[in-house]
């Protein structure tokens, strides 16, 4: 399950430590199980792109991206909820008794709909078929946040759609 491990530390806030292991991250993505070759030439093409950029300017546009973009959220139920729903509290509470149980710690407070929290629970999960059906949850909150990426052009669409894909696959295995 490396692929959605990398795929979470990706999609975190980058840090001086993900920029001095940029080249273990890629020499990792070559030898990836369950990932195929577009996948791999996606991961690639998003290194080449964040290796680009100087560590600042890449922060910058992670906050700009992500934290300054509502639509942009990796908080999945954002998007599948209405603001004032109250079905979003029950989800989350939910989402996080169900890590509990299966003995999946959530660190530093986070919320359990928090995308790459998600890809850390199922980079721990025994197989690629039990990973895929806990991502088909993931899927359409995964569409919609893809989709607002693609319009702005970001290098980040490429990765949250990837993750729809691979929760779509569970879909067509149904």
């Amino acid at each position: 399950m490396r692929l959605y491990k990398i795929l979470s530390i990706l999609l975190e806030y980058p840090s001086g430590e993900l920029a001095e292991h940029w080249h273990d991250i890629e020499a990792c993505i070559d030898s990836l199980d369950h990932a195929s070759d577009a996948d791999k030439i996606a991961l690639h093409a998003f290194i080449d792109w964040a290796k680009s950029l100087a560590l600042l300017t890449l922060q910058a546009n992670y906050v700009k991206t992500f934290d300054q973009s509502p639509e942009n959220a990796l908080y999945l139920t954002h998007h599948l909820f209405e603001e004032q729903d109250r079905e979003r509290g029950p989800t989350l509470v939910e989402l996080a008794d169900y890590y509990k149980s299966q003995g999946f710690e959530i660190e530093n407070n986070e919320l359990p709909d928090y995308l790459p929290l998600i890809l850390e629970y199922v980079s721990t999960l025994d197989d690629e078929t039990q990973a895929r059906l806990f991502l088909k949850q993931s899927a359409e909150a995964c569409e919609i946040v893809a989709a607002n990426l693609e319009s702005v052009h970001s290098p980040y669409a490429s990765l949250v759609r990837m993750i729809e894909r691979h929760g779509r696959l569970a879909e067509l295995a149904a």
